[in-house]
């Protein structure tokens, strides 16, 4: 098989003309990334082409992926020094040559007819931004449940942008989304972040061209403890970094929603808080949060909580 100087072993001619690159970020996964790369090359297609983003694994994944192009000669692959998901996306991104991307965890799989679906769906609607899917979550206890995708009606760029950041109406997910390749060259994902680093990334693709939304079901998407998800470390600072992040990539109308946005941040370090059993911290972020945007702190869900707190204080 070849070898490319820039590292990526390949058999695709650069002449090839790809419709979709599908991305798959690993790092560690070498015992479930054969599934992730098997459910995007099967059938192989001409006008798709996968990459699989080595993050400096130290288990045996440069192994298994060799097993993978040994199998599938069109397979791309390259390997990076550890520098987490973001960076490992962003280096698939770049590389990829094919006008339209799907972001594949390596713990998920592609449905068999997925990309035959995305690409009808493409056909059909040539201008799309984004496409979003249908999803089976699956547990580790074996259960499963399908998700619908939520609506993506038109709307100007500010509503669109309250929706998904303050009301959570839209709902974005890696696996079942295709996006349009060049908004995402355009905000690629921030690697200063760790945790909701896809937030400014969803937000910026979503102002920028129209949605096409599917009940099909593209993904099996593995559900599993995810200890970023409870890192609290500096975490104040990481939401002011999110702000940051996502309203970088937003256009002039939207940045009027940024201190709601603040504060939905501070109602998130709250809720942890709570959770935590920590309640001057809690107490702390929640008048924070009022401060910034009374109208969002005053939210049912939330207030009822603050309710709580104030009277077991």
């Amino acid at each position: 098989m070849p070898q490319l100087a820039n590292g990526i072993r390949t058999g695709m001619a650069e002449s090839d003309a790809a419709l979709i690159s599908v991305i798959i970020p690993t790092y560690n996964y070498a015992h479930l990334v054969t599934r992730a790369v098997d459910s995007a090359m099967t059938p192989p297609a001409a006008d798709v082409e996968v990459i699989v983003v080595d993050d400096g694994s130290t288990d045996n994944t440069a192994e298994v992926l060799h097993e993978c192009t040994a199998r599938y000669p069109q397979l791309r692959v390259v390997r990076q020094a550890n520098a987490g998901a973001s960076a490992a996306r962003n280096h698939g991104i770049r590389l990829a040559r094919a006008p339209y991307a799907l972001l594949l965890d390596a713990d998920d799989e592609l449905l068999p007819d997925a990309l035959e679906k995305l690409r009808a769906l493409l056909a059909a609607n040539p201008a799309v931004a984004m496409i979003l899917g249908a999803q089976i979550s699956v547990y580790a206890d074996g259960r499963e449940r399908l998700r619908l995708p939520t609506p993506v009606d038109a709307a100007s760029p500010r509503e669109l942008t309250r929706r998904y950041l303050l009301t959570k109406r839209i709902s974005i997910s890696h696996c079942c989304s295709l996006f349009r390749r060049d908004l995402l060259l355009q905000r690629p994902y921030p690697e200063n972040l760790r945790g909701g680093e896809d937030i400014p990334v969803f937000a910026h693709v979503l102002v920028s061209g129209p949605a096409v939304v599917t009940n099909a079901p593209l993904a099996r998407i593995h559900k599993h403890a995810d200890s970023l998800r409870h890192d609290r470390q500096n975490e104040e600072q990481r939401a002011a970094m999110m702000v940051h992040e996502v309203f970088a990539g937003l256009p002039a109308e939207c940045q009027t929603l940024r201190q709601r946005y603040a504060a939905q941040r501070y109602l998130s370090l709250f809720r942890s808080a709570l959770l935590a059993g920590e309640r001057s911290t809690a107490r702390r972020y929640y008048r924070h949060a009022l401060r910034l945007s009374p109208l969002q702190a005053l939210r049912w869900t939330y207030l009822r909580k603050s309710i709580r707190l104030l009277a077991g204080s």
